[in-house]
């Protein structure tokens, strides 16, 4: 019988989606990707399989668990398996110099960007962008690395703190840094829009006041008075009713050309009203605190659109 299976390496993000899967009364099957054995000699399962790897796997010790997800959805793609997130997916998560290529090239605005691979050449990057700018790793999530640096003193006191830290997760994993344009907002917030089965689902406004640390996942949560820049006093995430924009066209536009059928895209407004997108979540995340609030629940969205694939994967195998 054929089933859901999940690609996964963070245990944590799993539990809401278990919990929406145990509400339909569906079984719901994990693929915990770390290190392994991958036989190209048998099939896969049938059923459908949803990718849900993150760019910031190796932050939590699992260094390779993005490209040992691209090989399994290789073979589960040749296999002609369903997969939700697939290997484009999985590449635009990884890389937010492939993400703002291909929304560039469905006409959605990002800011002026030039990538800088190895830290020696941050500052001849910087020349063309000018300053203030952000200084972020091409293969992060989390927000991990972002700074805003506002003069070239900054941005020597930045490159020096790079090059002193013993950090491992100081440097991008993929040697690349990004040296964009910063875009100021009038109020200290980005908009960040959820879509499940490629269609717009919901918006959250987010508050930036403490950082750029944006992840809106229940694992970020910690008590009240703890040190950590994903909590801000007040309302951190908030879905806005009945929210509108011109570019969700585009974007749905651009999940479909790109194979993405569950994630989010993060943007932000300027002073003159021109909106920039910056960032893509193929593996998103849900503020539960936020969802009760607005009586909204994007995995129990999501679980019915997984399992609504299960007959269309029976009828492939």
């Amino acid at each position: 019988m054929p089933k859901v299976h999940v690609i996964h390496e963070n245990d944590a993000w799993l539990a809401p989606l278990r919990a929406s899967f145990a509400r339909l009364g569906a079984p719901l099957e994990e693929w915990f990707l770390d290190r392994g054995v991958l036989d190209l000699t048998e099939p896969p399962p049938e059923g459908v399989f949803y990718n849900r790897m993150s760019a910031s796997s190796h932050t939590r010790g699992h260094v390779y668990a993005p490209e040992y997800a691209a090989a399994v959805i290789e073979w589960l793609e040749r296999h002609g398996r369903t997969v939700v997130n697939g290997r484009r997916a999985l590449q635009l998560e990884v890389s937010k110099v492939a993400q703002y290529e291909a929304l560039a090239a469905l006409g959605i605005p990002t800011p002026p960007t030039v990538a800088a691979v190895g830290e020696q050449h941050i500052r001849d990057a910087a020349a063309r962008i000018g300053f203030p700018l952000i200084l972020k790793h091409n293969r992060a999530g989390k927000g991990l690395g972002v700074q805003l640096v506002r003069s070239a003193a900054a941005l020597e006191e930045a490159v020096a703190r790079i090059a002193a830290s013993e950090d491992p997760h100081a440097l991008p994993r993929d040697g690349i840094w990004l040296v964009q344009r910063y875009i100021a907002a009038p109020e200290p917030f980005i908009t960040r829009a959820e879509f499940v089965a490629g269609r717009f689902l919901y918006a959250v406004r987010v508050d930036t006041s403490e950082g750029f640390e944006l992840c809106p996942a229940d694992a970020c949560a910690v008590p009240e008075g703890a040190a950590c820049p994903a909590v801000a006093p007040g309302e951190k995430f908030r879905i806005l009713d009945g929210f509108t924009h011109p570019l969700l066209p585009r974007m749905e536009a651009f999940l479909s050309a790109n194979g993405i059928g569950v994630g989010a895209i993060e943007f932000i407004t300027d002073a003159a009203g021109a909106t920039f997108a910056y960032d893509v979540n193929t593996n998103t995340n849900y503020n539960p605190e936020a969802e009760r609030r607005a009586g909204v629940s994007a995995t129990d969205a999501l679980a019915r659109h997984l399992l609504a694939l299960l007959p269309r994967a029976a009828e492939a195998a």
